[in-house]
């Protein structure tokens, strides 16, 4: 699986984080998020999926590869 966000659509809410730290993290200046690991391990596919589910955005996708 392949995490892809939409940077450009993020509102910099912080839920990606908060669901999937190891995966998500927030740039400083703007909160917007970015994709620390755009291939996670299997064990945090679950935490990805939430992750999208509650982005207000809807500006995270998890793509089968």
């Amino acid at each position: 699986m392949h995490v892809e966000l939409d940077e450009p659509k993020c509102v910099a809410s912080g839920q990606c984080v908060l669901a999937a730290p190891e995966v998500f993290d927030q740039r400083d200046e703007d909160g917007i998020a970015f994709v620390l690991d755009a291939t996670p391990a299997e064990d945090t596919l679950d935490a990805v999926r939430e992750a999208v589910a509650i982005c207000p955005a809807a500006a995270i996708r998890l793509v089968e590869q």
